[in-house]
């Protein structure tokens, strides 16, 4: 999921689905949902972060331990593993379709009231949840990491949540005792059909620069995302690889990346982020009732100390560690998926045309068995994706298996866009 934005472009807006929260409520009357545990003012908590994305841990029923992704782009909480509810003997109110990323094809899920979520000091009771009749999503798979759903909008609606990329912390903070941190740049936002979006400045290649509005999705991977059709300034750069940008519930989502120019959020600019531009007409058309021109995901925010708050309709941005890096991708030309019950199994899932690894005779289905004398029994998925965005011109030594034939591959890694 590219940069990892390619994996895990999650992805997948669940415009169908309907059971949330009531926003219009005020904090204090709220009796289902997400509460403070003893009526604290703020609780804290560290998360995992994978490709950019926010992995936290959970308490379902009260009883299983999951993960979900912390996802400031979905409505409805998601169960990906329908054998997780079913081993809890959930109810299901009843089974609804979905429409998948491809316009067409229609996912079956359930839905399912009355979940308690907890996290470590903040519970939710009465939750509502869809729960997938299958893995369509197989985040375990595209993040080498157990994850079993996604958390959206019934955490950021009832708490002002900060996320520390730099610390890897999460902290709440009950609405009514927050105060701002001076050293903050504050930049507005507005939430639609319960999305928070802001206002940048984006320029492609020589176009104009261009006033975008941007949904702010904590569950993407990518930097930025731009629909080419919903500008005439917004134009495809002529270096660029096409490939597949994520998954959604419909599947593969396909598309370009190249670099944009230059985007600008208040004060902060960067130049030369890793942008992609899906080609699917479906997406367009999603795009189009909040007339956005993109997606801002953790690529970039993970710069900053971000500080969300529907309450007030703002995000408060601090400079984090990696403010001054620059952007990359995969310089190898390979795409991992990770299997197996420890998901230590890396298999090739696909390889750029024309790329370092193409041209060492890599294929799809090579399973790597040895990294720069790492053995994959000893590393994640994550280590194997940061190596290939380490720097041009490093050596890349696999030992791979073929057919049940262990094969040794050489390649550099090369900057193609």
């Amino acid at each position: 999921m590219r940069n990892v934005l390619k994996r895990l472009f999650l992805i997948f807006p669940l415009y169908s689905c309907a059971v949330s929260p009531c926003f219009s409520q005020s904090y204090v009357d709220q009796v289902l949902g997400f509460r403070m545990d003893n009526d604290k003012k703020k609780v804290e908590f560290k998360f995992e972060n994978y490709n950019n994305l926010i992995i936290v841990s959970l308490l379902l029923n009260d009883v299983l331990p999951v993960k979900f992704i912390l996802d400031s782009g979905v409505r409805t909480s998601i169960l990906t593993e329908r054998s997780l509810s079913d081993f809890l003997a959930i109810n299901y109110d009843r089974k609804i379709p979905l429409i998948g990323t491809d316009g067409t094809k229609l996912i079956d899920a359930y839905v399912a009231s009355n979940v308690t979520l907890k996290l470590p000091g903040a519970t939710s009771k009465g939750q509502g949840m869809l729960v997938l009749a299958e893995d369509y999503l197989q985040l375990k798979n595209y993040l080498g990491v157990e994850v079993h759903g996604i958390l959206g909008y019934e955490l950021f609606s009832r708490f002002i949540v900060k996320i520390n990329y730099d610390k890897t912390t999460v902290t709440l903070y009950n609405p009514d005792y927050f105060k701002p941190k001076k050293k903050q740049e504050v930049l507005p936002l507005t939430i639609e059909d319960s999305k928070p979006y802001l206002f940048g400045n984006v320029k492609v290649g020589n176009g104009q620069r261009l006033p975008a509005k941007l949904m702010m999705d904590t569950g993407a991977s990518h930097s930025i995302l731009l629909d080419k059709e919903s500008h005439d300034s917004i134009n495809i750069p002529e270096q660029k690889i096409y490939t597949t940008l994520g998954r959604g519930l419909g599947g593969n989502i396909e598309g370009f990346i190249a670099r944009v120019k230059n985007v600008n959020l208040g004060s902060f600019e960067f130049e030369e982020v890793i942008g992609s531009f899906p080609v699917s007409e479906t997406l367009a058309e999603m795009f189009k009732p909040n007339k956005r021109q993109g997606t801002i995901g953790g690529g970039l925010l993970s710069k900053f100390i971000v500080t969300i708050d529907y309450f007030n309709e703002r995000i408060y941005l601090k400079k984090g560690r990696k403010i001054n890096k620059g952007f990359e991708y995969n310089m190898s030309g390979i795409e991992v998926k990770a299997i197996g019950n420890n998901l230590n199994t890396f298999v090739i899932n696909e390889i750029t045309p024309d790329s370092p690894a193409e041209r060492a005779g890599l294929l799809p289905g090579d399973i790597i068995d040895n990294l720069n004398g790492h053995s994959a029994s000893n590393i994640q998925l994550n280590d194997v994706n940061s190596f290939f965005r380490t720097k041009p011109g490093r050596k890349i030594n696999l030992s791979i298996v073929r057919d049940g034939e262990k094969i040794k591959k050489t390649f550099k890694l090369e900057k193609v866009i």
